[in-house]
């Protein structure tokens, strides 16, 4: 590999001549934008049918939002290679289905039943979510001011201070690629197990499966998912209007049936459902209430999921913000009512519906409201929704390996930054992705413990990527100019409150579940966590090959979307 990439050029598509991305006053050029909308105005709508005016109109629009996402695109340093499919409402779609509702708290309900009971599935779910709530509008600010594939990365190299902004972007991209393997392995064993799941409810209990048939199952999950993440972008785009629907539906069903099917000896109290306090974990009621965060954390951490899609979407700077926020304020209130219901109709006894050989405390809730043919016609669906999850988490992971390829930080980033000429999606990317998660799910079989890292391990990569670009944009000393979406005033107290929260959260999670760990109920996340800091430092440092002799970042002109036309780009002095 060459000792430092082409700082000119375009030996990838990209160039970093200021000449050709600006006009001479600096500006985006907009000459094109005014031609196209013009040769739509010649004909006077009195002349013409009003429904082709009309459409001729939002063809103008459309071309003008288009040529607008390029430009911008360009100015981030990078052409326009994928379709822009997406439009808000499927951006959106994506974020929903991603995060999901009924699914993802299904399969993340072991993890706060333990820690409060009712008060950890209500309380804990309704006090995560306001700081999540404030989390998403802090990135919702980055997102619109630089809506770029690269997300996070290119955001910590845009606002670190020059000295460090090379190894703290390095490290970002890693622990983001990292977080998205994790994620992709925690959701299909997800499925598996609620797969599995079902097969025990359908034989009555007498199918109890070994762990390498749920990982035998999770690798053919991944393999299907790797073939449908490589549709093409319209293919993608259209299928989330499908996938938010049956998220609704599946929400709407759980809890309008859930009250009318469960027997009464089920039936709890609001007393007990918003009040009682049942902690089995060993912890201390107040480390345990804190650690049943992990389900509404794990449940609704995929913020900059559709930032990664931002290079997909029209009218990114305003689309990528307003998905991840109304996405985030959805998830957070849908989920929260499915917490209450459960709640209410749970029954009292917690310990049976955490110790059921069903393995999923969820179906067993259901199989005891409605029975075997009922729970598996509903538990059917949650399969489904969590499948199609698995699905575009694999399509927005795809996209940041594909980003840092493009910007030649992971190996075999000649073959990873691909994109395919029929579909164009990169599809190396998303085998990457898939083989890599393959790999991770081996950990099942270090233990129950080992495999549970994986879901605490996306939380605390995550917010590690988010953390760094959101205080690097008020430490770094680079000047920031926000996009269509800004707080204003609140913009500094929103992202102190977020960046505290996540750094808390990060710390929590690194704790195991139980008190006094033996090698068995070790929380591994430190474990993995660790190593993947490891390993990026160690290739970023490797004599004479390391990322430290050729890496210099996203790009050279990246400063210049968020300063001012004369500034100088102290990135481009780095050596």
């Amino acid at each position: 590999m060459p000792l430092r990439p082409p700082t000119t050029g375009m030996t990838d598509g990209r160039s970093t001549n200021r000449s050709r991305i600006f006009t001479a006053s600096g500006s985006i050029p907009s000459k094109g934008i005014d031609s196209r909308c013009e040769r739509h105005s010649e004909t006077s709508p009195i002349k013409m049918d009003a429904q082709k005016f009309v459409e001729q109109k939002s063809l103008a629009m459309e071309e003008s939002n288009t040529l607008d996402d390029e430009a911008l695109l360009a100015r981030l340093g990078y052409k326009q290679e994928f379709k822009r499919d997406f439009s808000g409402i499927e951006l959106f779609g994506l974020f929903f289905t991603i995060n999901g509702v009924v699914q993802t708290i299904a399969a993340v309900l072991l993890f706060s039943i333990p820690y409060g009971g009712p008060v950890a599935m209500v309380w804990g779910w309704f006090t995560c979510c306001c700081f999540i709530i404030i989390g998403s509008l802090a990135m919702a600010e980055l997102g619109s001011a630089a809506p770029t594939a690269g997300g996070l990365y290119y955001w910590t190299f845009m606002f670190s201070s020059p000295k460090y902004r090379k190894i703290v972007c390095w490290l970002v991209g890693y622990i983001n690629t990292a977080a998205y393997i994790a994620g992709m392995a925690g959701v299909d064993w997800s499925v598996a197990t609620q797969i599995m799941a079902a097969a025990n409810i359908g034989t009555n209990g007498a199918f109890v499966a070994t762990n390498a048939q749920v990982y035998g199952v999770y690798c053919a999950l991944l393999v299907i998912h790797a073939f449908m993440a490589s549709l093409a972008t319209k293919v993608i785009a259209r299928l989330q209007h499908f996938f938010a629907f049956l998220n609704l539906a599946l929400f709407l069903v759980v809890i309008i049936a859930l009250p009318v099917a469960t027997p009464k000896e089920f039936h709890n109290s609001a007393a007990f459902a918003f009040g009682r306090f049942i902690n089995t974990s060993g912890w201390g009621n107040g480390f345990a209430f804190i650690l049943s965060f992990l389900a509404p954390a794990w449940t609704i951490g995929g913020y900059d999921t559709v930032v990664h899609i931002s290079e997909e979407a029209h009218n990114a700077s305003r689309t990528v913000p307003f998905a991840m926020i109304s996405g985030t304020v959805l998830i957070s209130v849908l989920g929260w009512i499915v917490n209450i219901v459960l709640a209410l109709y749970i029954g009292n006894d917690l310990d049976s519906i955490i110790g059921n050989p069903i393995g999923q405390p969820m179906a067993t809730i259901f199989f005891n409201s409605f029975g075997k043919a009922g729970t598996l016609a509903i538990w059917a669906f949650i399969i489904i929704t969590l499948w199609m999850s698995g699905m575009d988490f694999l399509i927005a992971g795809s996209r940041q390996v594909f980003a840092f390829s493009r910007d030649q930080a992971l190996p075999l980033s000649g073959w990873l930054y691909n994109i395919n000429p029929q579909t164009k999606t990169p599809v190396h990317a998303v085998v990457f992705l898939a083989v890599m998660a393959i790999v991770l799910g081996l950990l099942s079989f270090a233990g129950p413990q080992a495999i549970s890292a994986v879901f605490t391990m996306l939380i605390a990569c995550q917010y590690i990527c988010f953390t760094t670009p959101i205080i690097a944009r008020w430490v770094g000393g680079q000047k920031f100019v926000p996009g269509p979406f800004n707080l204003g005033l609140l913009s500094a107290p929103v992202s102190f409150i977020a960046s505290a929260y996540m750094i808390f959260i990060i710390v929590v999670f690194m704790f195991p579940a139980i008190p006094g760990p033996t090698s068995h109920s070790m929380n591994y996340t430190v474990v993995v966590v660790g190593g993947t800091v490891i390993l990026s430092l160690g290739y970023y440092f490797f004599p004479k090959y390391g990322g430290r002799y050729w890496f210099t970042g996203p790009v050279g002109t990246i400063r210049q979307v968020l300063t001012h036309e004369g500034e100088k780009d102290s990135g481009s002095s780095e050596g």
